[in-house]
């Protein structure tokens, strides 16, 4: 095998290479007969391929972690499962990744082991679920359990992108109308207004006023937006900034509910999967409390770690009524008392994510209309500002003209 070592030579300078040989003992052996004193020997493992952009889905490593449960359950070797499904990859850095999980395990490593040389991939609570089904000799459960997991949060953002993708693309094309109408149409108008020496009501220099700046400055604006936009989007994932957007969409009066429904769904269905898989529970929590993307609730599953430590129940530390539903707490009490708690868990966030859908199609049927309601009163607002000066010139020439008949 190729080991990688690192030493001094006979003058006292720092070296460090590969050498073939069968152990680690024969390689430091052959070194010293070389002149080379080894100060660390081990296997030298391929670098990872370095991901480009996004490294992967959660349907790429939800159906990665079907396949191998479905193919270790009808016992075929772990390193000939890795090469089916390395096979059925797309070309890729995915397909890469895979093989180098296929190739750490034949030199020895565990699945788990091999996994966390990619964290960009597996993240803690998946390397943490393998290294669970490894040392209890039930992978393929572990395996399948986590393919659930990962299809409920997949069928979760699913559920959340298809019910506001409508909105948005109302919102976007109402932004493209009126840019059109103030930028392209309303200075049509204007040469018209100018031409008869109509009075314009204080809507339509306000409009006009407006479209000739776009019309003008587009150049400035344009670019100006997007950076705006880069810097809002940079300064949202500041630790700081993240906890302060979190907390204010926590007591917003209608989001509010629905990012509470959200987290804590999501993290009864992390710990209650995790906790199912025999993980200790101080680690079932830390996992889930990394997991977490909303710092209210990170605070609060790290309350609970120092509160099992001391000995504390579970539930007692998780009853926050503004964070978590008096129902769910309750559950937990009651888990804790037959000894159930991950399945309890489990049961909860499939009640949670239940209701969380039926909130969000209800949410996006309300938007919809709404969205429609403003579009129609801005373009309304447009349209009217346009013509009331050619509505009130027609009214001055029919009372000019009346006034002056015998």
């Amino acid at each position: 095998m190729k080991l990688a070592y690192t030493g001094f030579n006979a003058s006292g300078q720092p070296v460090n290479g590969t050498i073939e040989a069968a152990d680690a003992a024969s390689a430091q052996e052959t070194l010293r007969r070389q002149g080379v004193y080894t100060t660390a020997v081990e296997v030298d493992q391929p670098k990872p391929p370095r991901a480009r952009g996004r490294t992967v889905s959660l349907k790429d490593l939800s159906s990665f972690a079907r396949q191998l449960a479905i193919l270790i359950s009808t016992h075929t070797p772990l390193v000939q499962s890795l090469e089916v499904v390395e096979r059925q990859a797309q070309p890729g850095p995915w397909r890469d990744t895979l093989a180098d999980l296929r190739r750490r395990v034949e030199e020895g490593a565990s699945l788990s082991e091999a996994m966390a040389a990619h964290p960009a991939c597996f993240d803690a609570i998946c390397r943490s679920m393998v290294a669970a089904g490894e040392s209890g000799g039930m992978l393929d459960a572990m395996l399948k359990d986590l393919s659930s997991l990962l299809r409920r949060q997949l069928s979760v953002r699913k559920t959340v992108m298809g019910a506001m993708s409508y909105p948005i693309i109302l919102i976007g094309v109402s932004v493209v109308v009126v840019t059109v109408m103030l930028t392209f149409v309303l200075p049509q108008f204007r040469e018209l207004f100018e031409s008869l020496q109509a009075p314009l009501p204080p809507t339509t220099k306000v409009l006009m006023a407006v479209g000739l700046w776009l019309r003008e400055y587009w150049w400035a604006f344009v670019p100006a937006l997007g950076l705006s936009i880069a810097g809002l989007c940079w300064w949202l994932k500041t630790p700081g900034a993240k906890a302060a957007a979190g907390a204010a969409m926590l007591r917003a009066p209608k989001v509010g509910p629905i990012l509470r429904g959200f987290s804590t769904a999501r993290i009864a269905r992390l710990l209650g999967v995790l906790l199912q898989a025999r993980i200790p529970l101080l680690d079932a929590l830390r996992l889930t409390r990394e997991a977490c993307g909303v710092g209210a609730y990170a605070n609060l599953l790290e309350r609970a770690e120092l509160a099992v430590t001391r000995g504390q129940g579970l539930a007692a530390v998780l009853h926050e009524p503004t964070l978590v539903a008096p129902a769910v707490s309750e559950a937990l009490a009651s888990g804790e008392r037959t000894g159930h708690v991950g399945e309890v868990l489990v049961q909860v966030a499939e009640y949670l994510d239940e209701d969380n859908d039926h909130v969000i199609k209800s949410l996006a049927s309300i938007i919809e209309p709404l969205v429609l309601t403003v579009l129609g009163l801005v373009v309304g607002v447009v349209a009217v500002s346009m013509f009331m000066p050619l509505f009130d010139l027609t009214a001055a020439g029919a009372g000019a003209g009346g006034g002056g008949s015998p």
